[in-house]
This record gives C-alpha cells, sequence and structure tokens, in this order.
C-alpha cells in the first residue's frame, strides 16, 4: 500500500444535479490532498460545471469509435478536450444492460489511452457465476481481453475496479475478506507477467461501499480506494469515505 496513493472515485450513474455539484465541489476541494487522488464520474452535461469547480473527473463511459455519424456517442477526445482525465469502461451495468463484451470494453479502453484519458477498467462476477466459483475465471477473462488487444504495458497507465456485481446497489457488500482475495488474485496473475507493474497497479473496489465499511475494506494489502456509487451522492458519506482511505496510507 505504501507504494501506491489511494484513490476513491465518486460515479454518480444517472443521477445528479447541479445542486450537488456545488455540494461535492466544496466537499472535494476539503479533502485534496497528496496522499489521496479523488475522482468524480458525473453524467456527462455535469463535466464541465464538476471541472470548472476544480475537481478532478472523468466519463461514465465513452465510445470506442473516433469521430462519427454515430449519434447519441460521445468520443473520448472530446472528453479529454472538455479537461476530463479519466473514463470507466466495462462498468457491469454496461455490460449487463447495453450488452458490451470484453471485446468492445477492450476497444472504448484502447480508444481512452490512445487520447490521453486513464480507464479505469472494472471487473467483476455476477451471483451466479460467484457461485458456480467462477470468479477468478470471469475476472481474468476481462482483463485478459485488454492485455490480448493492447500488451500487458497498457495496464501500467490504467487503474482496475474489482465491483462484484451482485454487491452494486444491492446494499450486500463482498466482506473484507473476499474483497482482498480478488485482489490479491488480480495483482498475482499480473506479477507472473511483471512483478513491478503489479506492485504499482492501483486497484478499487466496488460494491455498495459505504461510510461503515470502506476503513475495514481500505485496510486490505490490495485493495486501494473504491470506486463508490450511491455514497458518492451525499457530501458527508463521500467525505468519510475519503478519509478512511487516507487513514490507511
Amino acid at each position: 500500500m505504501a507504494t501506491r496513493k489511494p484513490m476513491v472515485a465518486g460515479n454518480w450513474k444517472m443521477n445528479g444535479s447541479l445542486e450537488l455539484v456545488n455540494q461535492l465541489s466544496v466537499a472535494v476541494n476539503n479533502i485534496k490532498s497528496a496522499d489521496l487522488d479523488v475522482v468524480v464520474f458525473p453524467p456527462y452535461p455535469l463535466l464541465s460545471s464538476l471541472i470548472e469547480q476544480g475537481v478532478t473527473t472523468g466519463a461514465q463511459t465513452v465510445s470506442e469509435n473516433e469521430p462519427g455519424a454515430f449519434t447519441g456517442e460521445v468520443d473520448a477526445q472530446l472528453i479529454k478536450d472538455l479537461g476530463a482525465k479519466y473514463t470507466l469502461v466495462g462498468h457491469s451495468e454496461r455490460r449487463s444492460i447495453y450488452g458490451e463484451s470484453n471485446n468492445t470494453v477492450a476497444n472504448k479502453f484502447a480508444r481512452a489511452q490512445q487520447v490521453g484519458l486513464t480507464p479505469i477498467l472494472c471487473v467483476g462476477e455476477s451471483e451466479q457465476q460467484r457461485e458456480k466459483e467462477q470468479t477468478e475465471l470471469v475476472v481474468a477473462a476481462q482483463i485478459d481481453a485488454v492485455i490480448d488487444k493492447l500488451g500487458l504495458a497498457a495496464l501500467k497507465d490504467s487503474v482496475i475496479a474489482y465491483e462484484p456485481v451482485w454487491a452494486i446497489g444491492t446494499g450486500k457488500t463482498a466482506s473484507p475478506e473476499q474483497a482482498q482475495s480478488v485482489h490479491k488474485f488480480i495483482r498475482d496473475k499480473i506479477a507472473t507477467l511483471s512483478s513491478d507493474l503489479a506492485q504499482g497497479l492501483t486497484i478499487l473496489y466496488g460494491g455498495s461501499v459505504n461510510e461503515k465499511n470502506s476503513e475495514l475494506l481500505f485496510a486490505q494489502p490490495d485493495i486501494d480506494g473504491g470506486l463508490i456509487g450511491g455514497a458518492s451522492l451525499k457530501a458527508d458519506s463521500f467525505t468519510a469515505i475519503c478519509n478512511s482511505a487516507k487513514r490507511t496510507v
């Protein structure tokens, strides 16, 4: 943990308002620290407002395509030009609701890096897959899709977020031990290819993280912070989560 700066990323999903921008901007600017990276992923229309308030931002997804006739899509270069630094790719809701395949996610990852955005690659298993003891198989395939397309070095300028699908928005949370086990699997998998890259890679946990469970989760040796959903819509909760990440440094 000492060699990796913790990160807390707030994913607003299809929520938010200009009022929330003002509230969260104050909170985020108050907790800014050299010891912690804080990133907010609002809906597209609110990106500029957050950036103007000095908040580090990212898009919730980007198109895999370069500019063209793709009505309703948003180009990664435009997100970069607005001043955003990151984008999520492969969030479980994009995979499950919109049918994004591992290959599509790898293409989005590639496009993000092409324009200079840092992709946060979301990986994780469904409840059914966990019950069948397929967690490691599923997560490995999601990571391998990126490595196979772009090579191992592409992971150096990225973040991985492990988010068990069964724990997202359900109130269920993986225990610290369950989450640590998968994080260690991810780091060990990459370490077989490059120990230096594995040790430097930021891996976040996502899945019903809140101010009550964040400190125990973030204290695990391979968990470097969190991808926060509902709790990132409340300034007090998000602040508490960020402070718990700082304390694990």
